[in-house]
């Protein structure tokens, strides 16, 4: 991603291969991670590690050009969540970036150990 949300990593929610009437190039609507979950260690305790679990994530439309896609595929639930109204008012994007954030920590809590895509995800882009 690009801008704001530069080196921040996002799910491909919906895409608009043709544009749109307001966006006439391709774009995708996306679901990302603004403020990935800190470091835990085995000696911090449970109520430590669910409060540096927390995850603040975003909803943005972006044009293709400033995605970049990786090989990493992630299966987080996103589209049973955002719609394409989700960006249509603020109450609505708000509503939706709530559900998006217990759906983004459930699933960073129940990971497993050999879960590359998901690892990747929610890891903080070192550049």
């Amino acid at each position: 991603l690009a801008g704001r949300y530069a080196g921040k990593k996002a799910v491909v929610v919906k895409t608009f291969e043709d544009g749109q009437k307001s966006r006439q190039f391709g774009h995708a609507l996306v679901a990302g991670i603004d403020q990935a979950p800190q470091k835990v260690t085995k000696s911090m305790s449970k109520k430590k590690i669910l409060r540096r679990s927390r995850i603040k994530p975003f909803l943005k439309v972006i044009n293709f050009t400033h995605l970049m896609p990786t090989r990493y595929s992630v299966d987080v639930d996103v589209r049973s969540i955002v719609d394409k109204d989700a960006m249509d008012n603020a109450a609505k994007r708000t509503a939706t970036r709530i559900n998006l954030k217990k759906e983004f920590e459930k699933r960073y809590l129940n990971r497993g150990k050999n879960s590359a895509g998901l690892q990747f995800f929610y890891d903080k882009l070192r550049f």
